[in-house]
């Protein structure tokens, strides 16, 4: 019988890639990286995707405090095989331990873009008569 296609990651790959995120932010978080590009800036890892055999997790960081976030980026990648060595004691019950790729997340500018343009004047106007109607119709019933 063939398996359901599903274009989501799987509850297990979901699961192992919080996990992941967790013992990464935790490595981070303690500065065991000794790089001045890494030691200047704040990262936040906002997601882990794993992939679906768990071999690859792709980490999305967000670099805070630095002028050049693709540098910190470059910087994460150059030292993948550290990071993966330190964060083995944390997921030591993982069968294989997963490379390490880090990618800058990008959500957040998404989602300040999209909020701008919900505050612009040509979505105010489109939305001023639907809002003023539904008050109306809620003041007749």
């Amino acid at each position: 019988m063939p398996r359901p296609t599903t274009s989501g990651p799987s509850q297990r790959m979901l699961r192992v890639g919080e996990q992941v995120r967790h013992a990464l932010s935790e490595t981070l978080q303690r500065g065991e990286i000794i790089d001045p590009v890494i030691e200047n800036s704040v990262v936040s890892v906002s997601e882990v995707r794993m992939s679906p055999d768990l071999k690859i997790a792709t980490a999305f960081v967000s670099p805070l405090g630095a002028g050049d976030a693709d540098a910190v980026v470059e910087a994460l990648n150059s030292h993948a095989k550290f990071v993966r060595g330190r964060v083995s004691g944390a997921l030591r019950q993982m069968k294989y331990m997963p490379e390490f790729r880090f990618r800058l997340d990008t959500s957040f500018d998404n989602f300040a873009r999209i909020n701008e343009l919900l505050k612009s004047p040509e979505v105010a106007r489109d939305l001023g008569p639907a809002d003023e109607n539904k008050d109306e119709d809620e003041d007749e019933e």
